[in-house]
């Protein structure tokens, strides 16, 4: 039994130093109340918030290890417009030509606590309504989403931060 304890233990510290070694994002929302575009319902806006954050943290996960990103996010433009449900509180999203999704934001790389690359991005997407995306349009956020993948593909690559 004590040996067991021991391996065991052992495993435990092996799996929190690689822990530490991981690549992590960091997703702040600068004023999200002043954003372009939200929904009115405050879980819904709440949603969008979580969603977009846990896709950034996703992309993260191909960041090399112990390079971290930290994302200041400054303005969120959500593609189409809210139009009013007239069946429940809820909104409904109107998909439309001339609003196309759009945000603002810095972004940082750290790499062992040291500053090594940061920057400015305006994404957007004009086309998003002709393009087939990788995300179902059932999805939540599909549009957004796809273009953060573009910005990410172009400007975030893994290893790329290091070369700048």
């Amino acid at each position: 039994m004590n040996r067991r304890f021991r391996l065991l233990a052992l495993a435990g510290l092996l799996l929190a130093s690689q822990g530490a070694a991981l690549a992590a994002v960091t997703v702040n929302y600068v004023d999200a109340d002043k954003f372009t575009d939200l929904p009115r319902i405050p879980w819904q806006r709440q949603q969008v918030l979580d969603d977009l954050a846990e896709h950034f943290r996703q992309l993260g996960k191909t960041l090399p290890p112990g390079q971290d990103l930290v994302i200041d996010v400054l303005d969120v433009d959500l593609a189409g417009r809210e139009r009013p449900n007239g069946f429940s509180t809820d909104a409904i999203r109107i998909r439309e030509r001339g609003d196309w999704p759009r945000m603002r934001l810095h972004y940082a790389f750290t790499e062992g606590g040291r500053p090594v690359a940061d920057g400015d991005a305006l994404l957007s997407d004009r086309n998003y309504l002709n393009r087939i995306g990788t995300y179902p349009r059932d999805e939540r956020w599909p549009a957004e989403k796809q273009m953060i993948d573009d910005w990410w593909r172009a400007a975030i690559q893994p290893g790329r931060a290091a070369d700048r």
